[in-house]
C-alpha cells in the first residue's frame, strides 16, 4: 500500500527510468556551471548549481507526468524563472562606497541552470546540453579573456592615477 503511493504517479518501470535519466541528466548538466564556480571559488558552487538544475527540472517534470495541459505548465516554467531571479539576486553584492557590484555572473549562472533543469526536465536534453556547454563557455573561457583584459588594462590605470 505505502509502495504504491509513493509509485502512484509512474504507471510503469520504463517511466521510471525517463524520470530518474531527466533528473539525473538536470543535475549533472548542473555540475557542469558548478565545477566551474566552484573552481573561481564563487560561493554558489557546485551542490547550489545541481540543486537548482534539478529542482528545476522536477518543478516542469512532476505536472507534465500528472497531465497538467501545456499552459499550466508554461505558467510553472514562468513562476521559476522569476523565483530563480530572486535566488540569484541574494548572490548580488554592492559595495558600498564604491561603483562595483559582484555576483552578477554567478546570479546569471544560476539562473542559466535553472532554465537547462527546465530543458530537461520538459524533454529537451539536447537544447539542455547545447545550453550548458555555451555557458560553460562563457564562464569559463571568456573568464580567460576577461582576466587578460584587465590586467592589459591595469598598467594603464596606475600610470593615470
Amino acid at each position: 500500500m505505502l509502495l504504491d503511493e509513493i509509485l502512484s504517479g509512474l504507471p510503469d518501470a520504463r517511466e521510471l527510468v525517463r524520470v530518474l535519466v531527466r533528473l539525473l541528466g538536470a543535475m549533472l548538466l548542473g555540475a557542469i556551471a558548478g565545477v566551474q564556480r566552484e573552481k573561481a571559488g564563487k560561493p554558489a558552487g557546485l551542490r547550489t548549481h545541481m540543486l537548482v538544475s534539478m529542482g528545476s527540472c522536477l518543478f516542469v517534470l512532476v505536472p507534465i507526468q500528472i497531465g497538467m495541459p501545456v499552459a499550466d505548465v508554461s505558467r510553472i516554467i514562468q513562476g521559476v524563472a522569476t523565483g530563480i531571479g530572486f535566488v540569484g539576486a541574494g548572490a548580488i553584492l554592492k559595495n558600498g562606497g564604491e561603483r562595483e557590484i559582484h555576483g552578477l555572473t554567478t546570479a546569471a549562472g544560476i539562473w542559466t541552470t535553472a532554465a537547462v533543469g527546465v530543458a530537461v526536465g520538459i524533454g529537451g536534453f539536447a537544447v539542455a546540453v547545447i545550453g550548458m556547454l555555451l555557458a560553460y563557455f562563457v564562464l569559463a573561457a571568456l573568464l580567460r579573456i576577461e582576466n587578460r583584459i584587465s590586467l592589459d588594462r591595469l598598467p594603464q590605470e596606475r600610470g593615470s592615477t
